[in-house]
């Protein structure tokens, strides 16, 4: 579903990512672990076709993302860590230019809408300018534009924060019931102890450059996700 070959971002004379390799199966829930500034945002940016690099290969479903970059956009979403929704549009108005960008018909976009606005709480605020929502409102909007198109790869960075309890939990079962069907989730987070619930596979990343990944079985053995990210980070500094 994604694979990751040999990936370089640099900025300047640094090396944001450093020859990444990462393949993720049609199926897989799989977390990115980072500190910040680790590489992971610069990653997930590239793997959503916002960024150029200067070395490696993405390919999403078989496409290349440096090739054929709409095609691969048709393939995913990508929710970022603060999203920049349009906040003249009424949350109503953003969910159809999204469904209509991405040419879901009228009576799908329908039931989908209805769906996850009630699932988030969120039906009866659709119609009130997006200038006009909580942070955790605006997370929630751009969760449900994300699942709208059913993509086969859905990107997110810190997708938890600003949610609450309840929305949170509706986002774990919305992203368990997507690869449950085939698809795929690529996602970065700092709640270790969520992704140790959550994802198939995990990566950790520190200064751009992949120093553990593998089930999470693998990962952490009988320790837990926080002990062995410590651990790992503490003998990268050593």
């Amino acid at each position: 579903m994604l694979e990751i070959n040999n990936l370089t971002k640099i900025y300047g004379e640094k090396k944001a990512v450093d020859d990444l390799t990462l393949h993720i199966m049609p199926g897989e829930l799989y977390g990115f672990i980072g500190h910040n500034g680790a590489g992971k945002t610069t990653t997930l940016k590239s793997v959503a076709g916002i960024l150029r690099f200067e070395e490696g290969e993405i390919r999403v479903n078989g496409i290349s993302v440096k090739d054929n970059p709409l095609e691969c956009k048709r393939n995913i979403a990508y929710i970022p860590d603060n999203p920049d929704l349009y906040d003249y549009m009424s949350g109503i108005q953003f969910l159809n230019f999204i469904a209509d960008v991405f040419k879901v018909p009228a009576t799908v976009r329908e039931e989908r809408i209805n769906r996850y606005a009630d699932a988030f709480g969120l039906r009866f605020d659709l119609g009130q300018p997006v200038s006009s929502y909580s942070h955790g409102m605006k997370q929630k909007l751009a969760i449900i534009s994300a699942w709208l198109h059913e993509p086969k790869l859905i990107i997110m960075d810190e997708p938890f924060v600003g949610l609450d309890p309840k929305a949170a939990f509706t986002l774990k079962e919305m992203m368990r019931e997507t690869c449950n069907a085939g698809n795929a989730i690529f996602f970065s987070t700092h709640v270790l102890e969520v992704a140790e619930k959550l994802c198939d596979k995990i990566a950790i990343i520190k200064e751009g450059k992949l120093i553990r990944e593998g089930t999470m079985e693998e990962v952490k053995g009988d320790e837990s996700l926080e002990e062995v990210f410590l651990e790992l980070e503490g003998n990268e500094s050593a």
